[in-house]
């Protein structure tokens, strides 16, 4: 049976990829970016059905307004894809006041997934693309007091992301599955070439587990988890995204970023 997807930073690397593979098997593509010539070229590369979807997702009126334009068109979409990341910025502190990181890393991933919560099928999923560069999070830093560097802010925010993740699925017990995801260290996308002046490894190892979280049978019991595709199974994120009172102030603070900017 054909589902409904939706991908995030879908215009190249890793989101682009995994679209490709879903829409050769017959599965609707809602693909998101925020530059319309790279939607478009991205759009005419996975072919089939693929919608595209034009957001900017270091606001959260551009986040609101994606999961506007979806809801307009589905009354029901079965996994979200929760891609789009970013490392380095030219400007790194948001027109809101808060690292792009935070923002497009953590923020934005977590007021879509509430905003399309409603059109989410039960047993659909919840894809967050995590990483294995984690960082216990300095508050400060999460609500635009203080200053990270890239590689700080980016750890951090993919804790964050993971935290958020498991809290989540705790609120969600009926489903969707909201599952955390390391796809691979290192994979060939703009971001380590910019992040690390690397080649980088093959993008199908990204592809292929983003692939099977999404559909795979060993996914459909999993939410709450962390799956580390640098180990090939699930496996226990950073020992900060354990700690529960540091979860709580994060999920405070997250829930208090969104209810500032709705």
């Amino acid at each position: 049976m054909t589902k409904k997807i939706l991908i995030t930073g879908s215009t190249d690397g890793i989101g682009l990829l995994t679209a490709q593979t879903l829409a050769a098997e017959g599965h609707t593509i809602l693909l998101h970016g925020r530059n319309a010539a790279k939607l478009a070229a991205a759009a005419k590369t996975v072919g089939g059905t693929a919608e595209q979807y034009i957001a900017d997702l270091s606001t959260m009126a551009g986040v609101h307004a994606l999961a506007d334009d979806i809801r307009k068109k589905h009354s029901q979409i079965d996994v979200v894809i929760n891609n789009a990341g970013i490392l380095k910025a030219p400007i790194t502190v948001t027109e809101e006041g808060y690292d792009i990181r935070f923002m497009v890393n953590t923020f934005a991933p977590y007021a879509l997934t509430q905003d399309l919560m409603p059109i989410i099928a039960k047993d659909g999923r919840v894809v967050n693309l995590s990483s294995a560069a984690q960082a216990p999070i300095d508050l400060d830093a999460l609500f635009g007091r203080k200053q990270l560097d890239d590689m700080e802010a980016y750890a951090q925010s993919k804790l964050a992301l993971t935290i958020w993740s498991r809290e989540m699925a705790k609120e969600q017990p009926d489903g969707p599955s909201i599952i955390a995801v390391n796809p691979g260290s290192l994979l060939a996308s703009k971001m380590v070439k910019e992040g690390f002046g690397l080649a980088g490894n093959d993008l199908s190892i990204g592809a292929n587990i983003l692939h099977e979280a999404a559909l795979g049978d060993a996914f459909a019991k999993a939410s709450g988890k962390y799956f580390d595709n640098d180990k090939g199974q699930f496996a226990q994120p950073h020992a900060a995204a354990l700690d529960t009172a540091l979860c709580a102030d994060v999920m405070q603070g997250i829930k208090g970023v969104l209810t500032q900017q709705h």
